[in-house]
């Protein structure tokens, strides 16, 4: 049997946290399929965590720190 994940579509500021509802930063996608958002704050508090239960993740808390040139 093979299984197929689906590129995920990068995090906009309409991906929420799922502890807090913060803008999300953080997409952790679990081996059962489902996947969790996370905001930087809940994605450091619980990154360990994360990293062990994890089968992938896609951090975006770059767009933190990037500042655009006006």
């Amino acid at each position: 049997m093979t299984t197929v994940v689906a590129p995920s579509a990068p995090l906009t500021a309409e991906d929420r946290c799922d502890r807090c509802g913060a803008q999300a930063y953080l997409r952790v996608q679990l081996q059962a399929g489902a996947e969790l958002l996370f905001c930087a704050h809940h994605a450091r508090e619980h990154g360990d965590k994360l990293k062990e239960v994890a089968v992938k993740v896609i951090d975006e808390t770059h767009k933190l720190t990037n500042t655009s040139a006006t």
